[in-house]
């Protein structure tokens, strides 16, 4: 009996120590098969990516190869062996397939978040840059100067500046504001060009001889500068029509020979509040001034209050003038249009300069508001 005993009990022994030894083989055998399906999975998802799988298409792969594994979990016996190769059992399954779940609710709200803060930010389109890379080398030793720089280069290129006479003035100030970059420059003149302007007008050729000053000058102010716009009016200035072309412009340069139209500017420029900057010359001497009632400073007719009678101011073909005056007063008057429009140093506000040439001298006198004065006057 005992001998019985032992044998059934080693028989027992046996048969669990073969049952555990399956089981064993069993849960490697699942843990492989899991960790297999597992890389199958990260095999749909990442190598579609890579393959160019849209997401919704790997994603459908995904949900059929865990249907599949549920389906066998869920219909097959427990002691299958494909049922025992996959796990066993459902539940951890279910926990990674819930897992996914929240992945992928996750990267979909953050991906909604992010188109809904994408289309709230206003589109902005790229600005253009105001300079071509042409025109910041030709102004390179503007926007190094520290008063000037890109900021007063920039007010360069968006000013208006009207210059009244395309002569012995107009002549060297339409050339320096055309080459600083002044953006928009008008000029008026009726006169046609004559051989005896060419001592002294140095914008005009010999070429040009019987064209009108402003297509000669803006020919000239083009080829200097192509990025520069020019607007020529070749009349005469007058009163019924000087408002509305100085309400387009933001600096009236006036280089005019007769004090009617000295006049005219004079007061169209005061009554409109624009700028004014005036020059004048004769013989070997030359003077200049900025005359801005709207700030605070005289205009012409307060230091000028009427006209020189007849014979007392000669005009240049009368007492003549030495050629290279006028592009002394003219550039100084371009200087101070510039000065103007970028807000750089000190301009010729309240103060006359006057420039002798004979003796190579210079002086300022100072100019006081008249309250009386038909012009600017309250």
């Amino acid at each position: 009996m005992p001998v019985c005993e032992g044998v059934v009990r080693s028989h027992v022994a046996a048969a669990a120590s073969r049952q555990q030894a399956r089981q064993r083989r069993l849960w490697l055998h699942g843990r492989i098969i899991v960790l297999l399906v597992l890389g199958l999975a990260a095999l749909i998802w990442w190598g579609g990516r890579l393959a160019g799988m849209p997401s919704l298409l790997r994603g459908s792969l995904l949900a059929v190869l865990l249907g599949g594994i549920l389906a066998l979990q869920f219909t097959l016996p427990a002691e299958h062996g494909l049922r025992q190769a996959t796990g066993g059992s459902p539940e951890l399954w279910l926990l990674l397939g819930g897992f996914g779940l929240l992945a992928l609710g996750y990267a979909r709200i953050i991906r909604g978040l992010k188109t809904r803060a994408q289309s709230k930010e206003p589109q902005m389109s790229p600005k253009p840059s105001l300079f071509s890379d042409t025109e910041l080398n030709r102004y390179a030793r503007h926007i190094v100067l520290r008063e000037l720089g890109g900021p007063g280069q920039k007010r360069l290129k968006q000013a208006k500046v009207l210059v009244i006479g395309a002569g012995g003035l107009g002549a060297p100030a339409l050339q320096y504001l055309a080459a600083a970059g002044v953006g928009t420059i008008g000029v008026v003149d009726d006169d046609l060009v004559e051989n005896a302007n060419l001592q002294r007008q140095v914008i005009h050729r010999d070429a040009d001889i019987g064209m009108p000053k402003v297509f000669s000058a803006q020919a000239a102010m083009e080829a200097q500068n192509p990025f520069v716009t020019v607007r020529p009016y070749h009349r005469r200035l007058e009163a019924d029509t000087a408002e509305e072309l100085f309400a387009e412009y933001d600096l009236i340069l006036d280089g005019c020979d007769n004090f009617e139209t000295r006049y005219l500017v004079n007061r169209v420029a005061a009554k409109l509040g624009k700028p004014l900057i005036s020059g004048a010359l004769s013989q070997w001497e030359g003077q200049l001034s900025l005359f801005d009632p709207k700030s605070g400073g005289p205009c012409y007719q307060c230091i000028f209050p009427e006209a020189p009678a007849a014979g007392l101011a000669p005009s240049c073909s009368e007492a003549g003038v030495v050629g290279p005056l006028p592009g002394v007063i003219g550039s100084m008057m371009a200087v101070e249009a510039i000065k103007r429009i970028t807000g750089a140093g000190q301009v010729l506000q309240g103060e006359m300069l006057i420039y002798d040439a004979l003796y190579s001298e210079t002086r300022k006198i100072r100019l006081s508001k008249q309250s009386d004065c038909p012009a600017c006057g309250q």
